[in-house]
């Protein structure tokens, strides 16, 4: 099981699959927010905590929701907004320990630009 919280614990997510990959994507909320990205299908994550304190925020053509913390401010996850069993969930490994992402290889997308992968 690998977990993640936001700083003061208010939103917690758990999958149950180390991700192969970690995702850095150079779009202008992706690089101030710092996150790096672990893809899973809605059915593969259990977010729980205080739904009262998680807020989302769109931009763009507003078909993805970036989630953060009311209090801490600490950007969890992100979802479509059409939520689907199948749909993509992507959680901020910023917010697992360190030492569960350690060693996991980290790519590189061109989500500012090209909407490629720069390392391929």
């Amino acid at each position: 099981m690998f977990t993640a919280s936001c700083h003061c614990g208010s939103i917690q997510l758990a999958v149950d699959d180390k991700p192969e990959t970690l995702t850095e994507c150079t779009c202008s909320i992706c690089h101030r927010v710092g996150a790096q990205w672990a893809y899973y299908l809605r059915h593969e994550v259990s977010i729980t905590g205080s739904p009262a304190q998680r807020k989302a925020y769109l931009w763009g053509d507003r078909c993805i929701e970036f989630y953060h913390c009311k209090n801490c401010g600490c950007t969890t996850h992100y979802e479509s907004v059409e939520k689907a069993g199948d749909s993509r969930v992507a959680i901020n490994t910023r917010m697992m320990p360190t030492e569960d992402t350690s060693g996991i290889p980290v790519r590189k997308f061109d989500g500012a630009d090209t909407w490629e992968f720069l390392d391929d």
